[in-house]
């Protein structure tokens, strides 16, 4: 009998491989100048490019050859004509492929096994741990707070052009799958212009209306199918967040005004979505006694989203009760028929509310100090000179502060933060409670941060006996981490700030960043912290009687604390406090990983899964005083070799002119800055990470990835230790998909695309650092686990990244080569265009790795 991954693999190269060739032919008839000649000649760039690089050429020599061997082009202006062309093939075949995985998802994932509900349903029984179970559920949930970090490169109307083919390639439906790729061919992916708050709003609104609202809903339904006497009515055990129109965090373009109309939008696509629900009720519930009660929950609905400027205090408990009537007549008068039905709505109205997903506001902390010293300044509600106190004599000034804050008298970001506290109460008036209850705090690095947004709420006219908001602090770069638990147990101690946590039910939530923490110190040490800190902190909560929540701030690839997240989650043991999991959804993550209603069901359950069964079964995940002790040693050492990596004297000079890191903010995908602050040139500390990890992905040397694990390794087997890491990969779940995770990132290397730099005059030592560090890292992993190469446990996986980066590799080499262009050449006429190869290069590459950044 074939294992289930050997049967995935052959259904996905059937599925997938094989149709992409099929299908790949009616990229002939796009709508694009000379197209039949451009595919004829890209398959010949994709051969001239595999050879060129098993030869060792560089882009430059690979391209220029290419134009003299198979065409007559002699001038440049023809030459990257014939480029941006290329680049156009290459973007929609990755979109064909991204919608033929997107089809074949049920035929190439295991979505019956191990990571289900239906898995823990057996688990669970087999194990008697139904009661267990049951305390678990009513105490546990996933949040998923999807947020408008830049790193969805594909625009809207490619988005849904996405689920459109998908749908028909599932289908087998050829003539709608060439009639898509005809739309395709018409659809830009680049806009000239960046995208507003609210524009990045209403893209993921869609995800929560088509996507979200139905795999929420098919979740509840299981649960309270397969576990009914498990699950509580009362309790959410899914819910989602939401960043774009709160999140401001150096970004200027959010404003009150935007998080005031991304309340109101949400509001609106809830309601529109259960009018729907309501609308196909109505073509079974036909029956009297019934029919009427439908009228009339639709007719109120209809009134909250058609009529003009209507806003009435509609109540999502208003709604329940309409659907409870109606269950009650059909169990009482009509046998149960279509009960079913209505349930799933009302599972889904208790779950998503009047609020769709709850809007985080969040902010740095350095902007609420200088908020606070204007109002020293302006109004005296503080001390004077409150710029010039210790953080002991600030904390000693709020708590003596009394008044209310006069926001006519502000500017600017100063008057923003004010009006988007004054704005949280209007939201939850018409959205819930829950449509807006919590406040972020990036940059962490104290009490007083937290303090400080404590009492800002405080002067804004907030009670302290009714303030229903979370203070959340987020701990990011290694040192906030290392400090955090001091910082939490300075809080704790804060006799007014306990008094707030007794309100909020004795529950702390705490964010921790996974994308900073690599930037600054790199990937071992980075999830090593995060861990550590867990651990820690949910020991000092526990000391002062608290329920510690944690909230990841996660990107995509592993660099950013993506990856195998699930198993990250089944790994934590009993020492770290798993009450909730909550993680980010970024950009590109949510299309890749939640794309789908299948895809997105899957993972949720993966990570339901994940939270229940480290809680019900942590017996095997517990790490070991020694097991750390051996982390600890490799993390410690993989933190010096990054920092002594990132002091090269050429690092920050290769990052700019060898990658396409300048070019980010030009492909206009978000509407936040790439760095904060506005200072000119750049600074490591004021990059942000998704950048700094997207210009490592697209060079296909992915250094937050990887850098340091293979030097750790050597260190410690140089020491005796290679059987002590051995043991440690085997039994910790933790430590194997730290490992695992790093191997994903390292299988989408591709050294040769800039071998042409071993011997640079400028850059030679930079790049045979990172190459000898893959090495040496590659090396130890396959070692340590035992594999002949990596990925070898994920064979589906390991074929989807080779086919992907086989797709691209012609556009790799042409970004490369613009970019040589660019460092070499002077200006001229051509160098906008070469510009412009850059950024348009980088769509493709970014999609077709799909959790790149």
């Amino acid at each position: 009998m074939e294992s289930s991954s050997s049967l995935e693999l052959e259904y996905f190269k059937k599925d997938v491989g094989i149709k992409f060739q099929l299908y790949n032919s009616l990229f002939t008839s796009l709508p694009f100048h000379r197209i039949e000649k451009t595919g004829i000649l890209l398959s010949l760039l994709l051969n001239h490019c595999e050879e060129g690089y098993d030869k060792g050429q560089s882009p430059t020599f690979i391209l220029n050859d290419f134009f003299d061997r198979y065409t007559i082009l002699k001038d440049d202006q023809g030459r990257v004509d014939l480029l941006f062309r290329f680049i156009q093939y290459m973007e929609r075949q990755v979109v064909l492929f991204d919608a033929l995985e997107d089809a074949a998802f049920k035929e190439i994932t295991d979505v019956k096994g191990v990571g289900t509900l239906k898995h823990l349903e057996s688990v669970v029984t087999e194990q008697g741990a139904q009661e267990a179970l049951s305390k678990k559920l009513n105490d546990f949930s996933v949040r998923l707070v999807l947020t408008a970090h830049p790193t969805q490169f594909y625009p809207g109307p490619v988005l849904g052009i996405i689920n459109d083919l998908a749908k028909a390639l599932k289908e087998n439906n050829t003539n709608r799958v060439n009639l898509y790729l005809q739309q395709l061919g018409k659809t830009p992916f680049f806009k000239k212009e960046k995208p507003s708050p609210y524009d990045e709003a209403m893209n993921l609104i869609w995800y929560l209306e088509n996507i979200f609202y139905n795999a929420g809903g098919r979740i509840l339904s299981l649960l309270k199918d397969r576990f009914s006497n498990q699950v509580s009515n009362d309790h959410n055990i899914i819910s989602l967040g939401f960043w774009p129109g709160g999140d401001r965090d150096g970004n200027p373009n959010v404003t009150a005004d935007t998080t005031q109309k991304v309340a109101d939008a949400l509001r609106s696509s809830i309601l529109k979505c259960y009018y729907l629900d309501v609308r196909q009720l109505k073509r079974r519930l036909t029956f009297k006694g019934v029919d009427t009660i439908l009228l009339e929950l639709e007719m109120k609905l209809y009134e909250n989203i058609f009529i003009p400027e209507q806003k009435t205090t509609l109540t999502k408990n208003e709604i329940v009760q309409y659907l409870q009537s109606i269950s009650e007549i059909l169990v009482k008068e009509h046998n149960g028929l279509f009960l079913s039905l209505v349930n799933n709505l009302k599972y889904k109205v208790e779950v998503f509310g009047l609020h769709f997903a709850s809007i985080d506001i969040r902010q740095e902390s350095s902007v609420h100090n200088k908020v606070l010293e204007e109002i020293a300044e302006k109004e005296k509600l503080l001390p004077a000179d409150y710029a010039n106190l210790s953080d002991e004599e600030k904390i000693f000034a709020l708590e003596k502060s009394a008044g209310t804050v006069d926001k006519d008298l502000y500017n600017d970001i100063s008057k923003d933060t004010i009006l988007s506290i004054l704005l949280i109460p209007v939201i939850q008036k018409y959205n819930g409670e829950r449509g807006c209850n919590r406040y972020i705090i990036s940059q962490s690095h104290s009490a007083l941060n937290v303090l400080e947004v404590y009492h800002l709420f405080l002067l804004n006219g907030w009670n302290k006996t009714s303030l229903n908001i979370d203070i959340v602090p987020l701990f990011e770069t290694i040192d906030d981490l290392r400090l955090a638990t001091s910082v939490m147990h300075q809080l704790y101690s804060n006799n007014i700030y306990k008094e707030h946590l007794e309100r909020r039910n004795k529950t702390q939530t705490i964010m921790v960043g996974f994308s900073d923490g690599t930037k600054d110190g790199g990937y071992l040490m980075a999830n090593w912290s995060i861990f550590k800190a867990k651990k820690e902190l949910t020991a000092i909560s526990e000391k002062h009687g608290i329920s510690v929540i944690f909230f990841d701030g996660r990107g995509g690839p592993p660099a950013r604390g993506g990856g195998k997240t699930h198993k990250f989650y089944a790994s934590m043991g009993s020492n770290i406090s798993t009450k909730e999991i909550q993680l980010t959804i970024q950009g590109q993550t949510v299309s890749s990983t939640f794309g789908n209603i299948e895809g997105a069901q899957f993972n949720i359950e993966q990570l339901l899964h994940a939270g229940i069964t480290n809680d019900l079964f942590p017996r095997t995940n517990n790490l070991r005083a020694e097991d750390e002790q051996l982390i600890d040693e490799l993390a410690a050492i993989s933190y010096d070799t990054y920092n002594e990596f990132k002091k090269h004297p050429q690092f920050l000079n290769f990052l700019i002119n060898v990658s396409p890191l300048n070019y980010y903010g030009e492909t206009n995908i978000g509407s936040r800055p790439t760095k904060r602050g506005k200072q000119k040139g750049l600074d490591l500390k004021d990059l942000r990470a998704i950048p700094f990890v997207g210009a490592w992905s697209q060079l296909k040397l992915n250094v937050p990835g990887f850098y340091g694990v293979g030097t750790a390794m050597e260190v410690i087997v140089k020491n005796g230790k290679l059987s002590a890491v051995k043991n440690l990969y085997r039994h910790s779940l933790f430590f194997k998909t730290l490992l695992d995770n790093c191997e994903m990132a390292m299988k989408k290397t591709f050294f040769p695309l800039t071998e042409y730099l071993k011997n640079h005059p400028q850059y030679e030592g930079i790049w045979n650092l990172i190459f000898k560090e893959f090495e040496l890292t590659k090396k130890y992993l396959l070692l340590v686990s035992g594999k002949e190469e990596l990925m070898e446990d994920y064979p589906v996986e390991k074929l989807s990244i080779q086919m992907r980066e086989r797709i691209v590799l012609p556009l790799t080499t042409i970004q490369q080569y613009a970019l040589a262009e660019l460092r070499n050449g002077e200006e001229g006429i051509l160098t906008d265009a070469f510009k412009k190869l850059v950024v348009r290069s980088s769509f493709g590459i970014v999609n077709a790795g799909r959790n790149s950044i």
